[in-house]
């Protein structure tokens, strides 16, 4: 099997955690970035829950896609599969992204599931920032991962503007 793509939209664009051999900015219509995900594994827990992102319909998004050479393909479709479907709230889709160059590539994806009960909706900055606060799970406190997320997108030249009026609530309570 060849080369294929995966799409980062969050964490896996500052933490990737698997092989690969070209990174390119990307965009996926139809599906847009948001904190929609109660996390209780990594950023939060059942009694406390935080928030992650999840591609959520609507909208568009831009992120990083990742080249993966074809003779990784299952080391590294597993890899993902273990650490984004820990409680199935994704599921995974081959979509399509545009790059900056116009050419159109499938993409693995991981899309929330609207249907599962960790799917949180879509929130006002004010009340994410109010689930986030606080929040800790296994890979750390839930408002770092916001914080990384908006400082890598930043550093792309990726805006998004709901995240950030999150961020800046977060950062207001932590002064």
């Amino acid at each position: 099997m060849g080369d294929f793509w995966v799409f980062g939209y969050g964490s896996l664009i500052w933490r990737p955690g698997f092989t690969h051999v070209a990174t390119r900015r990307a965009h996926l219509y139809g599906f847009r970035r948001s904190l929609c995900v109660y996390s209780w594994v990594h950023r939060g827990t059942e009694a406390h829950p935080g928030l992650v992102l999840g591609l959520d319909r609507g909208g568009s998004c831009v992120g990083l896609a990742f080249r993966v050479p074809g003779d990784l393909r299952e080391e590294v479709v597993a890899y993902l599969r273990e650490r984004e479907l820990v409680t199935n709230v994704y599921s995974e889709r081959w979509l399509k992204v545009l790059f900056e160059d116009s050419t159109v590539e499938e993409a693995l994806c991981y899309v929330v599931d609207r249907h599962h009960r960790q799917y949180a909706g879509r929130l006002a900055a004010e009340q994410a920032a109010a689930v986030v606060r606080g929040a800790v799970g296994q890979s750390g406190p839930n408002e770092e991962y916001v914080f990384n997320t908006i400082r890598h997108l930043a550093a792309l030249g990726i805006r998004d503007h709901w995240l950030e009026d999150v961020s800046a609530r977060l950062s207001i309570a932590e002064d």
